[in-house]
Protein backbone atom coordinates (compact mmCIF):
# COMPACT_ATOMS: atom_id res chain seq x y z
CA UNK A 1 0.00 0.00 0.00
CA UNK A 2 0.88 3.36 -0.74
CA UNK A 3 0.48 6.90 0.92
CA UNK A 4 1.08 10.23 -0.08
CA UNK A 5 2.48 13.14 2.69
CA UNK A 6 2.27 16.39 1.42
CA UNK A 7 5.01 18.52 3.78
CA UNK A 8 4.92 22.83 4.20
CA UNK A 9 8.84 23.86 4.29
CA UNK A 10 9.73 26.76 5.95
CA UNK A 11 10.68 27.96 2.27
CA UNK A 12 7.10 28.04 1.56
CA UNK A 13 6.88 25.22 -0.48
CA UNK A 14 5.41 21.71 -0.31
CA UNK A 15 6.95 18.89 -0.70
CA UNK A 16 5.27 14.92 -1.73
CA UNK A 17 7.02 11.68 -0.37
CA UNK A 18 5.28 8.43 -1.22
CA UNK A 19 5.53 6.46 1.43
CA UNK A 20 4.68 2.67 1.74
CA UNK A 21 3.24 1.14 4.51
CA UNK A 22 -0.11 -0.83 5.42
CA UNK A 23 -3.64 0.44 4.52
CA UNK A 24 -4.08 0.22 8.35
CA UNK A 25 -1.11 2.58 9.38
CA UNK A 26 -1.20 5.03 11.88
CA UNK A 27 -1.46 8.35 10.24
CA UNK A 28 1.47 9.76 12.65
CA UNK A 29 3.49 7.20 11.70
CA UNK A 30 3.44 8.16 7.90
CA UNK A 31 4.10 11.44 8.81
CA UNK A 32 7.20 10.37 10.92
CA UNK A 33 8.36 8.60 7.41
CA UNK A 34 7.58 11.21 5.00
CA UNK A 35 9.62 14.25 7.73
CA UNK A 36 12.64 12.04 8.31
CA UNK A 37 13.09 11.09 4.67
CA UNK A 38 12.67 15.04 4.02
CA UNK A 39 15.29 15.57 7.00
CA UNK A 40 17.89 13.35 5.09
CA UNK A 41 17.49 15.26 1.85
CA UNK A 42 18.94 18.88 1.01
CA UNK A 43 15.99 20.68 0.87
CA UNK A 44 15.00 23.61 3.61
CA UNK A 45 13.35 22.18 7.03
CA UNK A 46 9.88 21.04 7.00
CA UNK A 47 7.00 22.05 9.43
CA UNK A 48 7.03 19.42 12.32
CA UNK A 49 3.42 20.27 12.60
CA UNK A 50 1.62 17.30 12.04
CA UNK A 51 -1.66 19.27 11.31
CA UNK A 52 -0.19 20.90 8.43
CA UNK A 53 0.65 17.17 6.64
CA UNK A 54 -1.22 16.32 3.82
CA UNK A 55 -1.68 12.35 3.68
CA UNK A 56 -3.50 10.10 1.95
CA UNK A 57 -3.41 6.92 1.07
CA UNK A 58 -3.15 6.03 -2.68
CA UNK A 59 -5.49 3.21 -4.34
CA UNK A 60 -3.73 0.36 -6.60
CA UNK A 61 -3.84 0.86 -9.99
CA UNK A 62 -6.82 -1.48 -11.21
CA UNK A 63 -5.06 -3.95 -13.91
CA UNK A 64 -6.58 -4.65 -17.73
Amino acid sequence: MCWMAALLAVDGRQYVYRVYASADALRGDVFRAAFHCHDEGPHPRASDRFDSAELRRLLPAARA
